[in-house]
């Protein structure tokens, strides 16, 4: 049996929820020792508190830090810096781990000082994180300004200093990798068995996942959705609205996400894989000036345009209705003509208008009963700086914005809107079908 040691970033869950994963499949056949910080650590220790087949133990860490509702890329940087000054004391420490228990592999998920240790005590190190796909995958097709901040991230990933014999990459996503890097393997999430015992449902809530420096109007949006929405990340509270605040447990979140009817949350990797898994729609909330995020939204309403394209593309080849309809034949000569001049204009426009003419109310009490109007939104900037459209799976709302631009009309107004637009265009297009058969009898009988 051989031994393992991994190392874990202690920033999020997410790092902690790839190394519970991939702990889980490895204990049975070798020895699993894990180092982490922070939030990771937290995480990592309730898993196995009780469990003395896996040990946890706590290094320093890097972190992210904020300032008010958005990352403060200044104080990180600078704090990242005081870190690196005392790596060498920190990796002196750590290789006495190394000489005391001789381990075969180190496997980190971007973490830099066991790495290190590694080194010195000639072990190989294998890397498996998401924050390597900045160095490694080919994104020239995202917009320049993310273009320009993944390069430069890049730079920081080579100042880390892992220096792995081979990498590991997970993301959700997997675009062509970058010239002369074809033995990067490419993975997707990776899901703990807790995860994939699980069989998704719908419960009736919202699940959201935020974090503490998400800005208190999104809270505020939230608790006035009309259904249900189980908030995580941000402890224990007392009820507000239709929120409820609940503390992390794996168990618990999960059944939630399982569960649940949609999801609001941050753009971390990790949690989209495992919504994905689950099909649930995604309300994506990238945190600002945190461009990781950014770029996993960019990916992730890609996947969107993928899916509707191929979900229209088997409409049409199905479902007969939606193909083009046969060209009719053009009425003889003899057949009476429609109305022309000033007298058929009127005639024509008082026709068009009453094919128009919808029940707003009566529609969206149709709608609210067939519960159409709970259905997720995305944010759309070719209809203007922030307008919604209704759509089928994932959505996603780009850098910057805020839900706190939508001052005049709150979420489910919106849904409410929505489901309108939706009906109209379903009466529009029975109601011209209608016209087109009522066309078609007619010259039928003028024939006969």
């Amino acid at each position: 049996m051989a031994t393992i040691f991994y190392s874990v970033m202690g920033e999020g869950r997410g790092h902690a929820a790839r190394a519970r994963a991939m702990t889980q499949s490895l204990r049975d056949r070798h020895r699993v020792v894990l180092f982490t910080s922070h939030d990771a650590l937290a995480f990592l220790q309730e898993q196995y508190r009780d469990d003395n087949d896996v040990q946890v133990h706590e290094i320093p860490g890097l972190k992210f830090h904020y300032s008010g509702d958005q990352l403060d890329n200044v104080k990180t940087i600078r704090e990242g810096l005081s870190f690196k000054a005392s790596i060498g004391r920190y990796t002196a420490a750590l290789a006495e781990h190394f000489e005391r228990e001789r381990p075969d592999l180190l496997v980190t998920d971007f973490e830099p000082l066991l790495p290190r240790a590694a080194r010195r005590a000639g072990v190989p190190v294998l890397s498996l994180d998401h924050q390597h796909f900045m160095s490694t995958y080919d994104l020239s097709s995202l917009p320049a300004r993310l273009q320009r901040w993944a390069w430069i991230m890049s730079w920081s990933i080579w100042a880390f200093g892992i220096k792995q014999q081979k990498t590991v990459v997970s993301a959700f996503y997997k675009p062509p990798l970058r010239a002369g890097l074809n033995d990067v393997v490419q993975v997707g999430p990776l899901l703990r068995p807790a995860v994939r015992e699980r069989t998704p449902h719908n419960a009736g809530h919202v699940l959201s996942y935020l974090r503490r420096a998400t800005p208190p109007r999104v809270v505020d949006y939230l608790a006035d959705l009309p259904v249900p929405v189980k908030v995580y990340g941000l402890g224990e509270k007392p009820p507000q609205g239709s929120i409820t605040f609940c503390q992390i447990d794996e168990q618990t979140f999960l059944d939630d996400l399982a569960g649940c009817d949609s999801v609001i949350s941050a753009a971390g990797n990790q949690l989209l894989g495992e919504a994905l898994y689950f099909g649930k729609p995604v309300f994506a909330l990238p945190e600002k000036h945190h461009h990781e995020q950014c770029i996993n939204a960019c990916f992730l309403e890609r996947r969107l345009r993928r899916l509707r394209r191929v979900r229209r593309r088997a409409a049409r080849d199905r479902v007969g209705v939606f193909r083009r309809p046969a060209r009719l034949p053009r009425p003889a000569r003899d057949l009476p003509r429609k109305p022309c001049g000033l007298q058929g204009q009127l005639r024509r426009n008082r026709n068009r208008r009453a094919r128009h003419r919808v029940d707003a109310d009566g529609l969206l009490a149709r709608a609210t009963d067939a519960g159409s109007v709970t259905r997720p939104l995305q944010v759309d900037h070719a209809l203007g700086p922030f307008a919604l459209r209704r759509v089928a799976h994932h959505q996603v709302v780009p850098e910057g914005v805020r839900l706190g631009v939508f001052r005049r009309e709150r979420v489910h107004d919106l849904v409410r809107d929505a489901a309108r637009a939706e009906l109209l265009v379903e009466r529009l297009h029975r109601e011209a079908r209608l016209v087109e058969a009522e066309r078609v009898h007619a010259l039928v009988d003028h024939r006969e």
